[in-house]
C-alpha cells in the first residue's frame, strides 16, 4: 500500500520488543525465605513459620487492599481504614456468637456456612458505612491530602468510640470453627488449618481485584476516569457513582479483613483496626502507592519478617517491619511497583 509523502509510516506492533517484567520484588519472597532457614535450622519449624508468616501477610493483604484501592483509584488518603476493619470484626463475633450449633459442629459444611455468612454480612455492613463516610467526610476534600487526613482520623476516632458504645469498651472473644481449629501434619511441620484457610481466600481476593480491575468494563472505566474524567463523562458515565462504587469496595475488603484479622486473634476489640492500620500503611509504602501486587507482595514480606524475626530475636519483632521498609525505600524509593505519575 503506498503512503502520501509526509506520512508517517505505519507501526507493525508484532514488532516491538515484548516490554519486560520487573521480577525482582517477587523473588524477594522465596529468596527470603530460603534465606532464613539457615538461622532456624529445623526445617519442620521453617515450614510452620513460612506458613504462618504467608497467613499474616494475606490477612493484612486483604485488609490493605481497600486502602491501597481507594487510594490508587481515587488519590484519597483514608486513615479512617481502621474503623471497618474494626466494624467488620464485631458485626462477625455478633454473627457467629448465636451460631455456635454451626460453628461447633463437626459437619465442615456447617463451618464454612456459618464464617462465609459472617463474611459476607460484615463486608455489606462495612459498605454501607463506606457510603456515609465517602459523602460526608471524603467527598468535602477531594484532591485536599492534608484535610483528607485530619478528617479520617477524625472519622476514626468516632468511629472507634461508637463501636464501644454498641459492643462495649472490653475485648470480646472469637472462637474459630472447629473444622478451623487444629493443624494439619506435614512430617514433623504442624500446619494450622486456619492459617490454611487465610492463604486460599488471599489468593481468591488478589485474582478477584486483578480480574475485575484488568478484564472487566467496570474497571476499564474506573481506572480511564481517573486518567480524564471528563473524557468518560462525554461518553454517558456518571464518574462520581463509579469512584462511590470503589470506596464501597474498599470499605468492604476492609470488613472482610476485620473478620479474618478476628479470627486470627481470637478476640476482636475496638482498637484493632486503628493497630492494623500502622502495618497496612507500611505495607502499601513498601508496595508502591496504589499498587495492588505491591500490596500483595509487601504484605507478605511483612508477614514473613514479622514470623523469622519473632522466633530468632524476639525483641526485635516490633522493629521488623519497620526495617524492612526502610531497606527497601533505600533500594526503590519509589516502593517495589510504583504507580506512574505519583
Amino acid at each position: 500500500m503506498t503512503r502520501a509523502p509526509g506520512q508517517a509510516a505505519p507501526v507493525d506492533e508484532t514488532t516491538l520488543p515484548a516490554q519486560g517484567r520487573d521480577w525482582a520484588p517477587l523473588l524477594m519472597i522465596p529468596l527470603l525465605g530460603l534465606a532464613s532457614a539457615p538461622f532456624i535450622g529445623s526445617p519442620s519449624s521453617w515450614l510452620t513459620l513460612t506458613v504462618a508468616g504467608l497467613a499474616m501477610g494475606m490477612i493484612i493483604f486483604i485488609a490493605a487492599s481497600g486502602l491501597t484501592l481507594i487510594f490508587g483509584l481515587m488519590d484519597v488518603l483514608n486513615f479512617g481504614h481502621g474503623v471497618f476493619i474494626s466494624l467488620g470484626a464485631f458485626v462477625a463475633a455478633a454473627l457467629l456468637a448465636p451460631m455456635r450449633d454451626w460453628t461447633g459442629s463437626s459437619n465442615l459444611i456447617l463451618n464454612f456456612a456459618a464464617v462465609l455468612i459472617a463474611m459476607l454480612v460484615a463486608m455489606g455492613v462495612a459498605g454501607a458505612l463506606g457510603v456515609v463516610f465517602e459523602k460526608f467526610l471524603i467527598r468535602p476534600v477531594y484532591g485536599q491530602h492534608l484535610k483528607q487526613i485530619l478528617v479520617t482520623m477524625g472519622g476514626l476516632v468516632i468511629g472507634q468510640e461508637l463501636i464501644k458504645l454498641i459492643w462495649g469498651p472490653d475485648a470480646i472473644a472469637l472462637e474459630l470453627p472447629v473444622g478451623l481449629r487444629g493443624a494439619v501434619l506435614f512430617g514433623d511441620a504442624a500446619i494450622e488449618k486456619y492459617r490454611l484457610f487465610a492463604v486460599t481466600v488471599g489468593l481468591i481476593v488478589l485474582a478477584s481485584m486483578l480480574l475485575v480491575l484488568h478484564r472487566t468494563k467496570v474497571g476499564l472505566l474506573v481506572r480511564a476516569g481517573v486518567e480524564d474524567r471528563e473524557m468518560v463523562e462525554s461518553l454517558g458515565y456518571r464518574v462520581r457513582r463509579l469512584f462511590v462504587g470503589v470506596f464501597v469496595a474498599g470499605s468492604a475488603l476492609a470488613g472482610l479483613g476485620g473478620v479474618l484479622w478476628g479470627l486470627y486473634q481470637q478476640n476482636v476489640y475496638a482498637q484493632m483496626g486503628a493497630q492494623l492500620n500502622v502495618l497496612i500503611f507500611i505495607v502499601i509504602i513498601i508496595g508502591g502507592l496504589g499498587s495492588t501486587t505491591g500490596s500483595f507482595i509487601g504484605a507478605l514480606l511483612v508477614g514473613l519478617v514479622a514470623n523469622y524475626t519473632g522466633f530468632l530475636v524476639p525483641k526485635l519483632a516490633l522493629f521488623s517491619n519497620i526495617t524492612l521498609m526502610v531497606v527497601i525505600l533505600l533500594w526503590r524509593p519509589r516502593g517495589l511497583y510504583p504507580v506512574t505519575k505519583r
